[in-house]
């Protein structure tokens, strides 16, 4: 399976593309000087393939290449930025005790 991770800023997010299908999305915010991301989604077709996993890597990446920061209120995000530490730096370090981080 081919997945693409793109920016859409119109809808304010990231979408992760499976063969041409689109298989889920983290959606953000602007907040400030950062990204506040609040919620992730996977399609139930494409559960359990860690294309949740894809998608948040491919958005922190982007983020990061732009030289912004995140707030990771969405839980998903924030349990990828704890398993996934060479992101940690991504969250502003006055914010990184309020998200356990």
């Amino acid at each position: 399976m081919r997945t693409e991770v793109i920016h859409n800023p119109e809808e304010q997010r990231y979408e992760i593309w499976a063969d041409d299908e689109l298989a889920g999305f983290t959606q953000y915010h602007p907040y400030k000087s950062a990204l506040a991301f609040i919620h992730t989604e996977i399609d139930d077709k494409f559960e359990g393939m860690g294309l949740g996993s894809t998608l948040v890597s491919g958005a922190l990446d982007e983020v990061r290449s732009r030289g912004e920061s995140v707030l990771p209120f969405c839980p998903f995000v924030r349990s990828q930025i704890e398993k996934h530490r060479e992101y940690v730096d991504l969250v502003p370090a006055r914010d990184r005790d309020a998200f356990g981080l």
